[in-house]
């Protein structure tokens, strides 16, 4: 009769549970986060056993490769997916590891996508390079606040990053305090700009853009790096049935739950990919700029509406793109899209 192993993932140790084929309950203990501790207790029920269910949690990585490694059958548990009897009274990590393995027993497990290990070193390498971009907007933007205020400029972006001319310390220098302020703020802009074209350069080594995803540069909006960004974040984009799972996946549906006409709640937001809806902004924020077509459609939607609502309903579009640019290998057609 075959095994089913649920396994509570936690920072510092994990709750494994075994039930056989009819649910009976056949181990349980908790056990310290050491990739030999998990094997030896695992090993006798090895033989017998159907599948291991890991929930998706921040560290799931080395023990899912663990477990894959030595020819376990491993299933990634969604957990926004995973409902909780409504009744339940109690509950702890034992009902929560049990749980975990009758889902799976009962073929009712919502499952979660195992990313390629080979590809995830870069893929975080490029996430690491998302973060020091968004660091230095906020530097940026600070900066321009700080001149703003206290010379009534509006300086552009690009005379802000600019290294052959100082833009800066002319419009701060009747001031001391703030003079600092600008030097320190234009010495880490220029910092984080140096390590973000380091992994830049490291990333387009490493990797190419697969044949699946050859026709992302033509979405406009889309370059070298957010095409890379874009296909490492998606992974196999048959894994997305529809459309609207991928846009969902991407951050860019509002999650709002209707009856008769009227809002009765709302769903989680958060749901989905962080990465790709930041890609996504990214890649309106460009179209906008630099495309007719898209920026036209951005506009007819301000008039009805704000920036963000336009900004996000261009986004949303472009992910739709994508989608199909990605799934039938074609490139994109701006007719289909705008018109």
């Amino acid at each position: 009769m075959g095994l089913y192993v649920g396994l509570d993932l936690h920072g510092k140790s994990t709750f494994a549970g075994v039930i056989d084929g009819e649910g009976k309950q056949v181990y349980k203990r908790r056990l310290s986060n050491d990739s030999e501790v998990i094997l030896d207790e695992l090993g006798p029920y090895g033989g017998d056993t159907v599948g291991v269910v890991v929930e998706s949690t921040y560290n799931w990585y080395w023990l899912v490769d663990l477990l894959m490694d030595h020819g376990y059958r491993v299933h990634l548990a969604n957990p926004a997916a995973i409902q909780k009897y409504k009744g339940l009274k109690y509950a702890d990590d034992e009902h929560d590891a049990f749980w975990l393995a009758e889902m799976l027993r009962l073929g009712i497990l919502p499952e979660g996508y195992i990313y390629p290990k080979e590809d995830r070193p870069v893929r975080d390498l490029l996430r690491k390079r998302g973060h020091l971009v968004r660091l230095r907007t906020s530097l940026i933007l600070s900066l321009q606040g700080i001149i703003a205020r206290n010379g009534g400029v509006r300086l552009n972006v690009n005379k802000v990053k600019a290294r052959r001319t100082d833009e800066i310390s002319p419009l701060l220098a009747g001031n001391e305090d703030l003079a600092l302020a600008g030097a320190v703020s234009k010495e880490a802009i220029d910092f984080l700009g140096d390590k973000i074209w380091e992994i830049e350069k490291v990333v387009e080594r490493r990797v190419e853009l697969r044949e699946p995803y050859r026709y992302l540069f033509s979405i406009p909006g889309v370059g070298r790096i957010l095409s890379l960004t874009i296909m490492l974040e998606t992974g196999r984009i048959s894994r997305f049935a529809k459309v609207g799972n991928y846009a969902s996946y991407c951050r860019k549906v509002r999650s709002r739950w209707l009856s008769d006409n009227k809002v009765k709640g709302r769903g989680n937001a958060k749901s989905g990919n962080r990465y790709l809806a930041w890609a996504f902004s990214e890649v309106a924020n460009m179209a906008r700029r630099y495309d007719g077509e898209a920026r036209s459609y951005y506009q007819r939607k301000m008039r009805k509406t704000n920036l963000m609502v336009a900004h996000n309903a261009l986004a949303h579009k472009l992910a739709r793109a994508a989608f199909y640019v990605m799934r039938d290998q074609v490139p994109f057609s701006p007719v289909k899209l705008f018109c």
